[in-house]
C-alpha cells in the first residue's frame, strides 16, 4: 500500500514540493516491490542513499543553502533510482538515471 503524499516524512528538512516520477522508475520500484514514499522519506530526511561521500557533503551545503538536491538508491542488485529536489523546492522527481 503507497502512503498517502500528506503522510511522507514526519522527520522531513524540507518540502518536496510537486511530486512526480517517470514511468520507468514507477515500474522499477513496482517490479522490485518497493514504494516511492519509502525512497522520498528518506530524501526528505537528508539520507542520500548511495551517493559518493563528496556528493552527501555536497548535498548538505545545497540543503543549507537552497541548492538542488540529488539521492540515489540502489532499489536491486544494478538498480538504482534517483530522486532530485529542484533548488526552488517546487519540485522532486523520481527517475531511472538513463532517464535524466
Amino acid at each position: 500500500m503507497t502512503k498517502p503524499i500528506s503522510m511522507l516524512g514526519s522527520g522531513s528538512r524540507f518540502s518536496p514540493g510537486n511530486i512526480v516520477s517517470t514511468p520507468g522508475a514507477l515500474a522499477a520500484l513496482r517490479e522490485h516491490g518497493k514504494q516511492p514514499c519509502d525512497l522520498l522519506d528518506r530524501h526528505l530526511a537528508g539520507d542520500w542513499g548511495d551517493v559518493c561521500p563528496g556528493d552527501a557533503i555536497r548535498n548538505d551545503q545545497s540543503l543549507a543553502h537552497g541548492e538542488r538536491l540529488f539521492s540515489a538508491y540502489e532499489i536491486a542488485s544494478g538498480v538504482v533510482v534517483w530522486v532530485i529536489t529542484e533548488r526552488d523546492r517546487a519540485l522532486t522527481t523520481l527517475l531511472l538515471p538513463h532517464e535524466y
